[in-house]
């Protein structure tokens, strides 16, 4: 049976075609076209062949059940009564980019087919069709679901959060080892406590804001503001401005009225970096406005109410402060509900591989090359490598080889391991004393990076200006040739 006017688009089969038929699953299809009769009749066919079909004949109709109902596929008519089908794929794209849609049209000429696909179609069918060519067109379309679901399943390999969490915080959590995944395992904890403060501690480089961000995006908080501050690159005479905000004209420069750190991140999470840094005078009214969820804006006399979450984060001992009267110990056992130490990347060396391999492929994409194959050697050289700037410094070495090669495989000359046996008499010479491990390491990191001061507090996470206010505590002086 043929059915070739305007009100009655599909091509019916003979018996033969009619036996063929989809897989059975739950496949979910909305169709969304102002002909009724057509809707109804592809609603049967998909019905019929075990997929769950829903009818739509308005824009609105359609809008609402995408509102409503998870829909795996869209079949979408370019012409609707009041409305732009081509509009309706750009906004449905948008706002359900999982959703893949078929465009079909009585209608259709070559500039409409290529805009479709610009805007993110999969498939076009001009009516009338025949009920094979849309069978065709959605096992196609289940066919590029399931390759698109295995190669986030590759890509998750070795990746210790999900795809979804990824692209929320903005970044790639890579690991195999013991460790590593113990540390996930306390920060999926956390995050399901809110309202629980977390300090990470940990050495430079070793992705403290990263467990952050992913204690943040996986808690209730995760529509609201994530907001990183260093401590140690704002200056003192802004400190509590930055943190409490400021009323119009309260002191020289106030031109207007500004929010601070901890109202800016009502329902959200404030992290602290670097906290150790943070002058005493600051870590006690810190302290209140943790303890109170209250605080008052700088010229102002009145209390704001703000509900904030605390996520902190340092390099230094703690307690080691404490006992030298240059941190709080009230102000830790506020921010140190639940600790979570990061391990150095030299203590799960398992873990430098799959991040070696996923910044490789990462940085190729980035600069359009070809991911390059890398020689088994290398990864032997890395693993003996020391690593000051801990996953850093590996991400930082990765990208300079990527950007100076040249297709080949990636050899051990591609890597400054060799900087291991230069340095070696600033490693022999570490003490088990924290400032000087810091002295040393700062003199280690500047070695390593030619004395490039970008460079080295690059590697050590720090701000240039804070790596410039420690080489003057230390009394560190550039050397511009050799040792």
């Amino acid at each position: 049976m043929n059915i070739n006017s305007k009100t009655n688009s599909i091509v019916m089969e003979t018996d033969a075609t009619k036996k063929t038929s989809f897989p059975q699953n739950k496949f979910t299809v909305l169709i969304l076209d102002d002909e009724k009769h057509f809707t109804e009749e592809l609603n049967e066919f998909l019905q019929n062949n075990g997929f769950q079909a829903i009818e739509a004949n308005t824009a609105n109709q359609g809008l609402s059940v995408l509102k409503k109902q998870k829909i795996d596929l869209l079949i979408l008519d370019v012409r609707l009564p009041g409305s732009d089908g081509l509009d309706i794929l750009k906004e449905v794209k948008e706002k359900y980019p999982d959703m893949e849609v078929i465009i079909v049209s009585a209608h259709g000429d070559m500039d409409t087919v290529i805009k479709a696909m610009r805007l993110g179609a999969i498939d076009y069918l001009r009516k009338p069709f025949r009920h094979i060519d849309i069978q065709i067109a959605i096992e196609r379309t289940q066919k590029f679901l399931y390759l698109q679901q295995k190669m986030k399943k590759i890509e998750e390999k070795d990746s210790l959060i999900s795809k979804s969490l990824e692209e929320r915080i903005g970044r790639h959590f890579v690991g195999v080892s013991r460790q590593i995944m113990d540390v996930l395992e306390v920060a999926m904890t956390a995050s399901q406590y809110s309202d629980t403060n977390v300090l990470i501690t940990g050495e430079s480089g070793t992705g403290k804001e990263n467990i952050a961000r992913i204690i943040h995006f996986a808690s209730t908080r995760k529509d609201n503001l994530f907001w990183a501050v260093n401590s140690s690159a704002i200056t003192d005479s802004l400190l509590e401005s930055e943190f409490f905000g400021h009323k119009k004209g309260s002191f020289t420069g106030a031109i207007a009225d500004k929010k601070g750190f901890f109202e800016i991140c009502d329902q959200g999470t404030l992290f602290l970096d670097e906290i150790a840094d943070m002058p005493l005078n600051l870590q006690a009214k810190i302290l209140r406005a943790i303890e109170e969820k209250k605080i008052t804006p700088v010229g102002d006399t009145n209390k704001i109410s703000t509900d904030f979450r605390i996520i902190s984060a340092t390099n230094h001992d703690l307690d080691k402060l404490v006992e030298e009267k240059k941190f709080r110990l009230d102000l830790i056992h506020r921010l140190n509900t639940l600790h979570i130490h990061l391990p150095p990347l030299r203590e799960r060396p398992e873990d430098i591989e799959p991040l070696l391999l996923y910044f490789a492929k990462d940085f190729a994409m980035k600069f359009n090359k070809h991911t390059p194959q890398i020689d088994k050697d290398v990864i032997q050289a890395l693993k003996k490598y020391d690593f000051p700037g801990n996953v850093r410094e590996l991400k930082n070495m990765t990208e300079r080889a990527i950007i100076l090669s040249n297709g080949g495989p990636l050899g051990v000359q591609n890597f400054p391991v060799k900087l291991k046996s230069k340095s070696s008499k600033f490693v022999s010479s570490i003490k088990l004393n924290l400032e000087e491990n810091e002295m040393e390491l700062i003199r280690l990191a500047l070695h390593n990076c030619e004395y490039n001061q970008k460079a080295t507090a690059e590697i050590l996470g720090i701000s240039r200006d804070a790596l410039i206010r420690k080489m003057k505590k230390f009394n560190i002086v550039i050397k511009k040739n050799g040792d």
